[in-house]
């Protein structure tokens, strides 16, 4: 693998040592980048029974071998580490600029060991390493902290740090690089905190090599060529309305989350809307390196009491914030969207716990006095303040730095938690998009749409067009997205783009753009049986290391609400998830035995002995 650098930076934050070390590339192979490589440390060094807040857990951020290259939206890494808000694996996902730099200061991967006894930075100048201190920074939120670091080694460096929530650890704190790009979800800001670790600055100069140059530029050519000519054709929403363009699309699907999930339709939908926020305060497009969508939203608000700007918010904090919470005021969704980027919080988690508490709230579990202040459906102001009480873990805020299914069990009623693993859903209703509801009970990392994301077919027809309220023939299609989204995440690419890496839109869902890109980029010589084998490995791997954690089917699991209560109106009226049968179809598909473990013939098969 002659074009990928291969180089891991080993931070021992204990000891305060730091070293270098050549990537196996036999690993490198078997495990492509990015998620997969971040999992094969954690299965090698983590003990899956270990407190993720103590100084045993590792942390890696690890990038893909197309990460800073031209590949349209090669600007992605990983945070992998053991999540304390699940229990489980984790694989956060950012991108913007700082990943590019990460390859260009000379390393594809940083692993964090241990726990300083006091906070510290890492600056990474061009392939020199060190800690430095940052008590003077601890406490500072994202913007500040950013500007701090910035001035203390290099304007033109990049920035990846922690801002209260994570320093507090609140379990689903996030870590933000360029002020507002989130590796969000499953609290991998508060494992940054807990080894008392307030940023990585690094700026970068060396040339990112390929295998293949001249193969590789011509390749890249020809997909930027058609991405082109079909914009041209066919203007790509995700550019024009970002992605809160989604929320039109599953609303009249019957599938946008509201009210804690009770339903699956919102009347003021038309008020949180992409159309609406581009009108209302969009300032600018932005996207991250080598992106030719552009679906970040740079914005403004002057409402007052809801005063700011930075960017967003995405589909997934308006389903949260929004229509999930019964809030049509937008002006109160970006101002809470703002404070989660500042202060670093998933604002998914954010905003579901919130829905769920106001449902406590309205059945009687909590009182208004034990919130602090009232708290009804459709209460922008309460959406705002609680926001901000909980990176800081004040008041009611300490409860709900604990995630939904904490805060639900603590009052006696797990089942108001719209979760699985202890992670709350994205925003797709499963009784009206059967896979989803497999997709969120299977993933390693517990509710997500970024470890497989069947709405592609179920939803938008993007790879092939699915029934969405069948359950039978969801097993094999939702097993091969989440193979490939293995891969793309692996490789560095974002999934937008690399959804796109099919040899051609059939349930066959072949990566031949993927083998194209990864053999140019790496020298690796995948062919596409290795290269689907190897995501089955990453995929397994982890379920392995969920494994050995003590998961099992019991925790491949859905809420009540789903499985159980039909939906009361739209059109996915009268439907619930049949996840069981879905899920023993899955299994198979896996070369799973029926409690969800992978056989002896599955592990031998990749490898994983």
């Amino acid at each position: 693998m002659n074009g990928w650098i291969g180089k891991i930076l080993r931070v021992n934050l204990t000891t305060g040592k730091i070293s270098d070390e050549t990537l196996d590339p036999k690993v490198a192979k078997d495990y492509i980048g990015g998620r997969g490589i971040g999992i094969y440390y954690l299965n090698k060094e983590v003990d899956p029974k270990c407190d993720p807040l103590g100084p045993e857990n590792l942390m890696i951020m690890m990038t893909g071998p197309l990460t800073g290259t031209a590949a349209p939206t090669g600007a992605r890494y990983m945070v992998m580490t053991k999540s304390p808000l699940t229990g489980a694996v984790t694989c956060s996902n950012s991108g913007g600029m700082m990943p590019r730099e990460m390859k260009r200061a000379g390393y594809d991967g940083i692993i964090f060991k241990g726990q300083s006894v006091k906070p510290v930075y890492l600056w990474i100048n061009n392939g020199k390493a060190e800690l430095k201190d940052a008590d003077h920074i601890w406490g500072k939120n994202v913007p500040d902290t950013t500007d701090l670091l910035l001035a203390e080694t290099d304007p033109k460096a990049r920035v990846a740090c922690i801002g209260p929530a994570g320093e507090n650890k609140v379990l689903f704190a996030g870590i933000m690089n360029e002020r507002h790009r989130a590796a969000g979800r499953s609290g991998v800001g508060a494992v940054m905190g807990s080894k008392n670790l307030k940023g990585v600055v690094v700026k970068g100069q060396n040339k990112i090599n390929l295998a293949d140059p001249d193969g590789f530029k011509t390749f890249n050519k020809k997909i930027l060529d058609q991405y082109t000519s079909e914009a041209k054709v066919t203007p790509v929403g995700l550019t024009i309305n970002g992605t809160s363009g989604v929320v039109a699309v599953t609303q009249a699907k019957g599938i946008l989350p509201t009210k804690n999930w009770q339903q699956g339709t919102f009347e003021g939908w038309e008020d949180i809307q992409g159309t609406t926020l581009t009108e209302k305060y969009l300032v600018k497009n932005q996207g991250c390196f080598g992106c030719p969508i552009k679906c970040g939203r740079l914005t403004k608000v002057t409402e007052p009491g809801f005063e700011g700007e930075g960017e967003g918010p995405e589909y997934e904090t308006v389903y949260a914030m929004g229509s999930n919470c019964m809030i049509n005021n937008l002006a109160a969704i970006t101002k809470a969207n703002y404070l989660c980027n500042e202060l670093g919080l998933d604002t998914i988690t954010m905003g579901a716990t919130i829905a769920c508490a106001m449902e406590l709230v309205e059945l009687g579990y909590i009182s208004e006095t034990e919130v602090g202040r009232s708290l009804k459906w459709g209460d922008g102001e309460a959406l705002v303040e609680l926001t901000r009480q909980t990176a800081y873990r004040e008041g009611f805020g300490e409860k709900l730095a604990q995630g939904s299914y904490r805060l639900a069990n603590g009052f006696g009623h797990p089942e108001l938690a719209m979760v699985s693993k202890k992670q709350e859903f994205p925003g797709y209703e499963p009784r009206g998009a059967k896979a989803m509801g497999l997709a969120y009970a299977t993933s390693p990392i517990g509710g997500s749409h970024m470890r497989g994301d069947p709405a592609y077919f179920e939803i938008f027809g993007t790879t092939f067009s699915m029934d969405p309220l069948a359950t039978k023939g969801k097993a094999g299609p939702t097993k091969r997205i989440q193979d490939l989204s293995a891969i793309v995440d692996a490789a560095g690419l974002c999934i937008f783009f690399g959804a796109r890496m099919l040899a051609e839109k059939n349930d066959t869902m072949s990566p031949t753009g993927m083998l194209t890109y990864l053999n140019t980029a790496t020298g690796a010589d995948y062919t596409i049986e290795e290269l689907v084998m190897a995501a089955e490995r990453i995929t397994n791997a982890e379920r392995m290391f969920l494994v050995n954690e003590g998961f099992d089917r019991k925790d491949d699991s859905l809420p009540r609400r789903i499985t159980d209560e039909p939906l009361p109106a739209g059109p996915a009226k009268g439907q619930t998830c049949d996840l069981q049968t879905m899920l023993d179809d899955y299994y198979k598909v896996q070369g799973w035995d029926n409690n969800g473990i992978p056989t002896k013939a599955t592990l031998e098969k990749l490898g994983l002995t």
